[in-house]
């Protein structure tokens, strides 16, 4: 839902409010008037105070969108460069690894030779 269309929704339903209370009150014409006045400069206020805090709120979101295409590629980068580092700082481990686990399959294999010389 779109922040425009809420405050759209809650300025209409806060004047039909307003508007179903002071016709639901008794009071005399001109008290009336005066009470319809009154409420119709608090919507004005209330109106402008909401037009403030969209702009206010649309104003950080450009902000934060700025800050994110900036600061996003750059950290993107430094992820890739972090990941380069530990895959070159692993490879002599992942070698001699692959060295050992070599040699145990060959001990492996040598036994289960030697062991069906010996089942003969």
């Amino acid at each position: 839902m779109k922040a425009s269309t809420f405050f759209i929704g809650l300025a209409a339903g806060s004047v039909a409010a307003a508007v179903t209370v002071l016709y639901s009150t008794p009071q005399s014409g001109s008290q009336l008037r005066t009470s319809v006045k009154d409420a119709s400069s608090d919507m004005k206020f209330l109106f402008k105070d909401v037009k403030v805090k969209v702009d206010d709120l649309k104003e950080s979101i450009a902000h934060l969108t700025k800050e994110a295409k900036e600061t996003v590629p750059t950290t993107i980068d430094d992820i890739k460069g972090s990941v380069e580092q530990w895959q070159h700082s692993t490879e002599p481990n992942r070698e001699r690894m692959e060295k050992e686990i070599a040699a145990i399959q060959t001990a492996i294999e040598e036994l289960e030779q030697n062991f069906a010389k010996q089942q003969r």
